[in-house]
């Protein structure tokens, strides 16, 4: 899985948005399958216009909660920036997830500007529902 410094690096010498958004579109192909049984209503994204889903796995094997996710969508723009959002939050404990700050690093990239309204309240759909799951896992911990 490409890391979130990877993308941060590839974006710095990407300046045309078309070569970004290129970009974002192959990280999506690079997405770990997601098995058909998980793109149900229980992983189903609420707020987003393209259909997305996140299912988690909360792995309590070395005592603190760690969330990991895999993510897909039916719109290639959208899965990349599933794919961006899994390198931020995937495999990490609910303490590193709410520290987290996704948008501030999607803002950083510059998407704020680029993205669609409808695509921005998508995205702070898919962080607001991975933070959620955070508080959870922190809650069912103690």
């Amino acid at each position: 899985m490409t890391t979130i410094d990877d993308i941060r690096d590839n974006f710095s010498v990407l300046d045309d948005w078309d070569d970004r958004y290129r970009y974002v579109i192959e990280l999506g192909r690079t997405l770990e399958p997601m098995p058909e049984q998980e793109h149900s209503a229980e992983n189903k994204v609420q707020g987003c216009v393209s259909q997305v889903w996140l299912s988690r796995h909360v792995d309590r094997a070395n005592g603190a909660p760690v969330l990991s996710y895999r993510g897909d969508s039916d719109a290639h723009i959208v899965r990349g920036l599933v794919a961006i959002l899994l390198s931020l939050y995937s495999g990490r404990t609910p303490q590193e997830i709410l520290a987290t700050d996704a948008l501030a690093v999607f803002d950083e990239f510059g998407f704020r500007e680029h993205l669609t309204p409808q695509r921005s309240n998508g995205l702070r759909s898919m962080v607001e529902r991975i933070k959620s799951d955070a508080r959870e896992a922190l809650a069912d911990a103690s």
